[in-house]
């Protein structure tokens, strides 16, 4: 089952333009994913994020076993009934939470045993139990159980764990074959910051011949530079006719910096988490701190010519400020839509410039002057 239609290649760059063919839907790419860790993105409505353009939205593996747990849905039908989003939903497999709970968790070759963060529940997760709750909660697309990294990493570590991601994604592929369902599965690129466990690890994902690939273990305090060449690397060996996925990635900047190195897949929780901190995300300004007293009487909206709910609804800087100010929960609903229709404009601006020929021209003047 091929999901990706490569529609055009960037001349100048590695950018590309294509479509998504899931199950519950067409995603244009580069496409950004709201995140819904929890089966909802934050302080926002399904038919809000259908409103603003989304498309396509993430939850977490990890935090909806956790609760409300499996058996949950295995008795009622799925995710999207759950949270009501008409959409497709990617699911991440949990790898990234396991990661980060390094006290409670133990990795062995067989899949991990890990404590709940919530009340101390002891849980194991294999390859196969990941598979099997992602089809419960009946994603679009599922992701492969993977281990992980921090950075710094030493190289006798890196290579240890690919060799259990590469076992987890082969013994997950099993799973899903096995399954006979229609679900995408994703494989994610591990590696740490070693260019050769980098190319091993995408060259022999891409042998197994999943329905797309992920870029995973950045994010996790490493500088730019070894993410752009991480990136670089596996999308120069990663199949042309597969999907790319970023996981975790990023600011603005960041975006279209790896759209430039050959990206169709982006989520992160900046525009939600800094909308709920007081930020705004802005053509003009750049990123914004509404909290600033420079905004204490501005009669501007957040942005100009932007259309999101707070600036077409005619809120002023003024008196968001006043909301955040406040502890009003209408102030962050205002940021967090306006940021998240940023995000969404910004891809469908990257696409239309893609199909322009002129992506290489945006991306440098976009690169070089927008303030973060």
């Amino acid at each position: 089952m091929e999901i990706y239609t490569l529609l055009k290649k960037d001349e100048k760059t590695k950018a590309r333009r294509g479509r998504l063919s899931l199950l519950r839907g067409e995603v244009q790419t580069p496409c950004f994913m709201p995140v819904g860790t929890q089966g909802t993105v934050k302080s926002v409505a399904p038919w809000e994020l259908k409103e603003l353009g989304a498309e396509i939205v993430l939850s977490n593996t990890y935090h909806l076993y956790v609760m409300p747990g499996k058996d949950y849905f295995k008795r009622y039908p799925g995710l999207r009934n759950f949270m009501k989003w008409p959409g497709p939903i990617l699911t991440d497999s949990g790898g990234f939470q396991v990661f980060s709970l390094a006290k409670l968790r133990k990795i062995t070759r067989e899949g991990v045993e890990f404590s709940s963060h919530i009340d101390g529940t002891r849980f194991i997760f294999t390859p196969e139990e990941v598979i099997d709750f992602q089809l419960a909660l009946d994603s679009d697309v599922i992701m492969s159980l993977d281990e992980c990294l921090p950075y710094p990493v030493d190289y006798e570590t890196a290579e240890k764990s690919l060799g259990i991601t590469l076992d987890w994604a082969r013994r997950g592929l099993d799973c899903l074959l096995s399954a006979g369902r229609p679900n995408a599965l994703f494989a994610i690129v591990q590696g740490g910051p070693y260019e050769d466990l980098r190319v091993k690890c995408a060259e022999k994902m891409a042998a197994m011949d999943f329905h797309g690939y992920a870029i995973g273990g950045l994010s996790v305090g490493e500088p730019k530079g070894i993410r752009d060449k991480v990136v670089d690397t596996c999308t120069d060996i990663l199949p042309e006719e597969k999907p790319r996925y970023l996981m975790g990635v990023g600011t603005p900047k960041d975006i279209v910096r790896c759209v430039q190195l050959g990206i169709d897949m982006f989520d992160c929780v900046i525009p939600t988490r800094y909308g709920r901190t007081g930020s705004a995300f802005t053509w003009e300004d750049g990123r914004i701190n509404i909290r600033n007293s420079a905004h204490k009487e501005s009669q501007m909206p957040l942005s100009r010519d932007c259309v999101c709910p707070a600036c077409l609804g005619g809120f002023s800087r003024a008196y968001i400020r006043h909301l955040i100010m406040s502890n009003e929960i209408l102030g962050i609903r205002l940021l967090v839509l306006h940021n998240l229709y940023f995000y969404i404009s910004l891809m469908n601006r990257i696409r239309e410039e893609i199909e322009a020929g002129s992506f290489r021209e945006f991306s440098e003047w976009f690169l070089e002057t927008y303030i973060e």
